[in-house]
């Protein structure tokens, strides 16, 4: 099996399709030799997209002590505007200031055990305004500008998404979608056609099992609403041969304008799965419009 690849926008960089999202190695009682086997895994089967952000408690590091012997084989994408030195999944208030984001990026070179980030991305979709009243970009462009950050991205959803794109700064876009998460279908061709890199979350709409238990109660709360939705939805006859997670996964590539969408796992059988969906690519046409018409938006 081999993972397609495209270029993530105007970043000219190649990526693979499938990415790996590292919020599932945000524990710190994970078995540190089996997250090493995971990661390496990972690069071995062709993923060069690995995200990951500061608050995701314990990821940076285990990432960094993990594969920063093979840097050069990954596009390492992280976030900023996270608490520095606060540790706990998905912790506290996200702060914009200029200190804030240089912090954020000195603390991710220490973490991650790297010269230089990829992608730095502004987390949890700050408004414009939020952005301007400390200069936030111009400090993320200034720690560019030093050669620690290679590209600036966002993180964000509606109703900020139009205005982000608008203010013609950031290379990438990190957008939710999936089949029962369609808000921001268009939105993210409007971001690609702009020149940007489209990187998609929550690609298997995360749904299928129970949300983690040690997941923040908001989180949780979306994560039922999507699985609820997924299941009372009738699909049996667009299945075919696939499981429900290849469905949403294959679902999530056909759309055209994505560049790659990261998924999270900490099982080796879960991640061997989804390569193997990836690898077979996009639904066909005919099942794609079936899907959309059964999850509209």
């Amino acid at each position: 099996m081999t993972l397609p690849t495209t270029t993530l926008g105007r970043t000219g960089v190649t990526v693979s399709k499938l990415g790996y999202g590292a919020m599932e190695l945000r524990s710190r009682q994970l078995d540190v030799h089996a997250v090493d086997h995971l990661l390496g895994a990972v690069l071995d089967v062709g993923i060069t997209v690995i995200d990951t952000a500061p608050d995701y408690d314990a990821s940076e590091e285990h990432i960094g002590r993990a594969i920063a012997h093979r840097r050069d084989e990954y596009f390492l994408a992280t976030k900023c505007g996270c608490p520095v030195g606060e540790t706990g999944p998905v912790a506290g208030e996200h702060v914009f200031t200029r200190e804030n984001v240089r912090a954020a990026v000195e603390q991710s070179l220490t973490r991650l055990r790297t010269d230089r980030l990829d992608l730095v991305q502004f987390h949890a979709s700050p408004s414009p305004a939020t952005l301007a009243e400390d200069d936030a970009v111009a400090e993320l462009l200034a720690q560019r500008d030093a050669g620690k950050v290679r590209f600036i991205g966002i993180s964000g959803v509606l109703p900020h998404l139009r205005e982000h794109i608008a203010m013609g700064v950031f290379d990438t876009f990190q957008i939710p979608y999936s089949a029962v998460e369609r808000d921001h279908e268009e939105v993210i061709s409007a971001a690609a056609q702009a020149g940007g890199g489209i990187i998609i979350r929550g690609g298997v709409g995360r749904g299928l099992p129970d949300p983690p238990a040690d997941l923040p109660q908001r989180f949780q709360e979306t994560l039922r609403a999507r699985k609820r939705r997924f299941e009372e939805t009738d699909i049996a006859d667009l299945l075919d041969d696939m499981t429900p997670m290849e469905f949403l996964l294959r679902f999530t590539i056909s759309h055209p304008d994505l560049h790659t969408t990261i998924v999270g796992t900490n099982d080796p059988e879960h991640l061997a799965a989804n390569v193997a969906a990836v690898s077979r690519g996009p639904l066909p046409p005919d099942v794609y419009a079936a899907a959309r018409a059964r999850y509209p938006h």
